[in-house]
């Protein structure tokens, strides 16, 4: 399941690596396929669409960098509303608890 993941959002890296402009119809695109790959990897339809909005609303109103391509802009963008989703921060484990802990992995 994952790997198919990793699959489908590498494939949206490579085809953005040549854009020269972040247009609407390069973002659209894009999201498109990023949709179809959390769709198929079981995410909740109301988290995906949320997840499209966010991207969208910060790579249509943001600027380009000049060290950055928009490609690696767009990519960034995605890499960092994908952190946000699943959580940025690290939650340490709780083993004080009365033996045996349970642990779901």
């Amino acid at each position: 399941m994952l790997d198919n993941l990793s699959g489908r959002l590498a494939g949206v890296v490579k085809s953005l690596r040549g854009q020269a402009r972040i247009t609407e119809a390069n973002v659209q695109d894009t999201l498109r396929q990023v949709r179809l790959a959390l769709l198929e990897a079981d995410v909740a339809l109301p988290v995906v669409k949320d997840f499209i909005e966010a991207v969208k609303t910060r790579a249509l109103g943001r600027e380009v960098l000049t060290s950055l391509s928009p490609g690696q802009a767009l990519i960034g963008i995605v890499h960092e509303e994908l952190t946000r989703l699943m959580g940025g921060e690290n939650a340490d484990l709780n083993l004080a608890a009365t033996p045996p802990a349970v642990i779901l992995m």
